[in-house]
């Protein structure tokens, strides 16, 4: 019996000291760069560049070399910083927010039934649609101000969440929360968005939201460069040939397009 505790135990030595030799024979030296990136990066960790953390972001931009923008947290400077300790020129993007794409507040879609459940989009969607008539609208549930760990949205007494832009950091987690799709991240200097997401035909839009689409296309015809597209009954607006001169948002029948910035 003493002699097998006594084997054993050498075996044990043996093999720790050989996996320890295995280990400092293949492992592979850490790039002192990537200390450099986390320490200029935000350090929240809140996911919106698609990795769990910062930590394993910084990790990933030095040895794979992902594009340092894809944080869209990280500030001009901090991307500019992050070019020079990696030795690469760094184009800063437009910074993006978390913009709202419905307008149908209770009082342009009032409901059509009293929601008395517990005030989560996800359950107020299973459950009747929440009590609304649209089937792409806002629920009103709160479940983007939950998500959102910086007090940037806070729920409007029309019963649709508000953006405050200011605060905002583009971390998308109001994003991935809406059950809807109805938040997106758009590019701040482009205020112009279409603030309806039915793809219901008109005549069915315009019975249950006075601010809804309509797909009339007078939007397309008011835009000289020709931002707007039609797809499946609903508009969407090319950023990148938006001019923000207000053409579509003046002939919107409906006032379906707004400029966000003056809606603040």
């Amino acid at each position: 019996m003493f002699a097998a505790v006594i084997t054993l135990t050498l075996l044990g030595v043996i093999a720790g000291a050989g996996l320890g030799a295995a280990s400092r024979r293949f492992s592979v030296e850490k790039d002192a760069r990537t200390a450099e990136v986390l320490n200029v990066l935000p350090g929240i960790n809140c996911g919106g560049c698609g990795y769990p953390s910062c930590a394993i972001m910084a990790d990933t931009i030095v040895v794979n070399k992902t594009p340092p923008n894809i944080c869209n947290v990280a500030t001009p400077d901090a991307l500019q910083t992050i070019g020079k300790i990696l030795g690469i020129d760094v184009i800063a993007d437009v910074k993006l927010v978390a913009r709202l794409l419905c307008g149908g507040d209770k009082n342009a879609c009032p409901p059509v039934a009293e929601y008395d459940g517990p005030m989560e989009c996800g359950i107020m969607s299973a459950i009747a649609g929440g009590g609304k008539q649209c089937a792409y609208g806002c629920l009103g549930g709160k479940t983007c101000v939950s998500a959102c760990k910086y007090n940037a949205i806070f729920m409007g007494e029309n019963g649709l969440p508000v953006i405050i832009e200011g605060k905002c950091i583009s971390c998308g987690l109001c994003v991935t929360a809406c059950p809807r799709g109805l938040i997106k991240l758009l590019p701040i200097d482009k205020p112009v968005l279409v603030a309806c997401s039915s793809h219901d035909k008109g005549t069915a839009v315009r019975n249950i939201c006075s601010k809804g689409c309509i797909a009339c296309g007078i939007c397309v015809k008011a835009c000289a460069k020709r931002a707007l597209t039609v797809e499946n009954s609903r508009y969407y607006i090319d950023f990148k040939k938006c001019v923000v001169n207000g053409d579509c948002v003046e002939k919107c029948p409906t006032k379906a397009i707004i400029n966000s910035k003056l809606t603040q």
